[in-house]
């Protein structure tokens, strides 16, 4: 009996500890749970290579192997990163899927090209329950920022989401407009609707400042930017079937609009007659615009906004008594055309998916990398770099970014190309912190003000509802898959005739050429899109206020 006892006595303790040790393994989940891999696990990482004269390599630079030494050694991990040409994403990506060299990591931000790579079979379902158990701060950061149902595509789970702050403006992007040309013709602000706008460029021609006051140059991304030209509000299943960033919505009433206007302009004398053709050696017609501009032969240019910007530099160098401004999100609204809507970015930043190819301690390294780099210690210093060389404290303890080229030069927009696996775009404290530490620095004149400015007036359109961006479907969308890339062609053939014919002969055209793209496949695509958001397959617009 005592033997009984106490074989009972020592069961309950044994069963005891277990629940011990399994309530402490689930409140060591996460980095405390972490140990080495007993054999070296190797993950490949896709970095964006934005070809960036000055920039260091992006996939063999100090920080990359800062990450392998302070992660990777650490767990036994070998982190090795793999460029993809920005302008060439699919292309890259798609020779590394038929080389079974798939990269551990999958991510994009359009929505679209990772539903395809899904739908293809080259990425992996995942359990989120299993990447909580290892990542739960990114898994909590998704929770917060209400990303979970983006997760999925024909009912499996494939993505995980990362942070895209202040998502519904673009306050990381502005234009940059010669205020100086403005002064000259009788301007003392940036024009604030279309009919200033159209006023001073026809001046600015008049008075024999420029040639062609605007650039211009064959689209070669599928977006088409017609959000402005679309009703408001917009029919949510026309936004279904036309809004998209992976496949041109052509035949659709706002290209039309905004094509006529393109054709207008044109005919004023502002864009060259050669702008279909100018190519750098690259084959780029994106870097003759800002060599453009840079050279001081066109009004405005755009860009992602940052501390080093060496377009920005070039231009002050070749022009040292120019003014710049910002241009006014509402400069292209007139009545009756041009609504003054705006593209809202997602309401997360890169789609992140894992390679159909990786074992499972791969998965689990990939998933450690995201919780290491989401800890705000580690991604303080990747997108800071080293204090008193890239960057000094200010008054508040927040980082100002110093211009700096040496060893430890952080690259394009902060790193951003690298840290963009946890948000995309750097956030410090307030809205007015953040876009003062990524300000560009070193310049005659101080944007920071004016970049604020810009913020809060993007930020009243989305206050109205004039914010939205595409519909994301829960369901793949063959026909896109099968058909976008000679859409796509087609886009950029029908772009350069309809800007360039006489004005008489664009309804005609507009009307030849809508007929010919939706024999070409996109009727097929416009009635698959419109079967999945009447199945409740989609994302809808955001109610209005």
């Amino acid at each position: 009996m005592k033997k009984f006892v106490s074989l009972l006595l020592t069961l309950a303790l044994v069963l005891s500890l277990g629940v011990v040790s399994a309530a402490s393994a689930e409140e060591a989940a996460g980095m405390a749970s972490w140990e080495p891999f007993a054999e070296r696990v190797k993950i490949t990482v896709p970095v964006y290579d934005r070809s960036k004269e000055g920039f260091p390599a992006v996939d063999d630079n100090y920080w990359t192997k800062w990450v392998q030494e302070n992660f990777g050694d650490k767990y036994n991990i070998d982190v090795q990163y793999v460029a993809i040409p920005r302008g060439d994403v699919m292309t890259k990506y798609s020779l590394l899927i038929a080389a079974d060299d798939t990269p551990t990591i999958l991510m994009e931000y359009d929505y679209p090209k990772v539903a395809q790579w899904a739908n293809d079979g080259a990425m992996t379902t995942i359990d989120l329950e299993e990447f909580a158990k290892v990542a739960p701060t990114f898994y909590q950061a998704m929770v917060d920022n209400n990303q979970l149902s983006y997760t999925d595509i024909n009912g499996e789970t494939y993505f995980v989401l990362t942070e895209r702050p202040y998502y519904n403006t673009t306050f990381a992007y502005a234009n940059f407009v010669r205020m100086d040309w403005l002064r000259q013709v009788g301007y003392d602000h940036v024009p604030q609707n279309y009919e200033e706008h159209k006023d001073a460029m026809n001046k600015m021609i008049e008075a024999g400042l420029c040639e062609y006051p605007l650039g211009l140059g064959i689209p070669t991304a599928a977006y088409i930017q017609n959000f402005g030209f679309r009703d408001f509000p917009v029919d949510e299943a026309e936004w279904a079937m036309h809004s998209s960033l992976g496949t041109p919505g052509f035949p659709w009433y706002p290209t039309e609009r905004m094509m006529k206007r393109f054709n207008d302009e044109y005919n004023m004398g502002w864009y060259s007659s050669e702008f279909d053709l100018e190519k750098n050696s690259q084959g780029a017609s994106t870097d003759i615009l800002q060599t453009d501009f840079v050279n001081g032969k066109t009004y405005r240019y755009g860009g992602y906004i940052g501390t080093n910007m060496a377009w920005l530099e070039a231009f002050y160098e070749n022009n040292p008594d120019a003014e710049l401004a910002i241009e006014s999100p509402l400069a292209a609204v007139e009545e009756g055309v041009n609504t003054g809507c705006i593209r809202a970015d997602n309401p997360f930043g890169m789609i992140v998916g894992f390679s159909s190819l990786a074992t499972e301690d791969q998965l689990k390294a990939a998933w450690m990398l995201m919780e290491w780099m989401i800890q705000p210690e580690n991604l303080f210093v990747l997108e800071n770099g080293i204090e008193g060389e890239t960057y000094e404290l200010d008054e508040n303890g927040l980082p100002v970014m110093l211009e700096y080229t040496g060893e430890h030069m952080l690259n394009h927009n902060n790193n951003i190309d690298m840290t963009c696996l946890v948000h995309a775009s750097k956030k410090i404290g307030t809205i007015e912190q953040t876009i003062a530490q990524m300000s560009p620095a070193g310049l005659p004149q101080d944007f920071t003000q004016a970049l604020i400015d810009n913020y809060y007036a993007l930020k009243a359109l989305a206050d109205e509802g004039k914010a939205y961006s595409d519909p994301v479907f829960a369901v793949a969308i063959e026909s896109e898959s099968e058909y976008s890339a000679a859409l796509l062609s087609l886009w950029q053939e029908y772009y350069a005739k309809l800007i360039k014919c006489a004005p008489e002969e664009f309804d005609e055209l507009f009307a030849q050429y809508s007929q010919e793209f939706l024999d070409a496949g996109y009727q097929e695509i416009m009635d698959e899109r419109l079967e999945a958001y009447e199945a409740g397959n989609t994302t809808h617009l955001p109610e209005l206020p």
